[in-house]
């Protein structure tokens, strides 16, 4: 009699990929130790429910920044960490995170919890209500209608706004609000460059997007200090603005025919 055929063991099927994130929120940092646990448990509390990630991106941190994220990535499973070699500043930082990101929305926050992530929830669901109907991809910008900040940073910041929307034309009355919200297709079809942060709205403008200004919570600093001075950011921006503006002149969006 012939053998008869081994039966063959059913392959086990190995688990499911993970679904991807609705919503990836980027958080870049340098030296803000103190701030990420008490930052990554309010994202965690403010997007219980929804399906999430917390990317941080440790910007080349001198300081303890990288055990901590170390150390809170063996307890948070949403939290995602990437870090730099060496400092290559805050919009690297964010482009680094982005293009990591697994969520079709993007919301970015500054890492010194000043920025509430309370208000992330309403932001998305302004933002996905506006997108229903279709039509150009939207930015929704946080607007601190109320800072919590030193008056020298107060008015410095007033004056460069000011003076950025009467050169560059973006209608935002406050481009330095590290939260901000949008599809991540559009981030990524923005050009690229240092402190390209400043100046997303006019960016986005740029590509045919659209960009809507929402009131948002802003907190004073409780731990740490700022990586930035009054000084370097008005040196810098001049030169910034006079970019942005030339790449808005050098650029025609081309319009398909029917």
């Amino acid at each position: 009699m012939p053998d008869l055929p081994r039966p063959v063991a059913a392959a086990t099927p190995g688990p499911a990929p993970a679904a991807p994130p609705a919503l990836s929120i980027v958080v870049p940092v340098r030296n803000e130790a103190p701030n990420i646990g008490p930052l990554v448990a309010e994202i965690s509390a403010a997007l219980d429910g929804v399906p999430h990630e917390i990317v941080y991106v440790n910007d080349g941190s001198s300081d303890n920044t990288a055990a901590v994220l170390a150390e809170l990535a063996q307890t948070t499973p949403a939290l995602r960490v990437l870090s730099h070699a060496a400092s290559c500043g805050q919009s690297a930082a964010i482009v680094t995170g982005v293009r990591a990101a697994r969520g079709e929305w993007i919301a970015t926050l500054d890492g010194d919890g000043q920025n509430d992530p309370a208000d992330i929830p309403a932001l998305w669901q302004f933002a996905q209500a506006e997108n229903r109907d279709g039509g150009s991809p939207l930015m929704v910008a946080g607007w601190r209608t109320t800072r919590r900040d030193t008056q020298v940073k107060r008015l410095s910041s007033s004056f460069a706004n000011r003076i950025r929307a009467r050169l560059l034309g973006d209608a935002t009355p406050d481009t330095g609000c590290g939260l901000k919200l949008f599809p991540r297709a559009l981030f990524l079809s923005l050009p690229a460059f240092d402190h390209m942060h400043r100046f997303l709205p006019a960016l986005v403008l740029r590509q045919g997007g659209r960009v809507v200004s929402r009131p948002v919570n802003h907190r004073p600093r409780m731990r740490g200090q700022s990586n930035y001075g009054t000084l370097d950011r008005l040196a810098v921006g001049v030169v910034d603005i006079l970019g942005v503006m030339w790449l808005q002149r050098r650029w025609k969006r081309p319009q398909l025919r029917p």
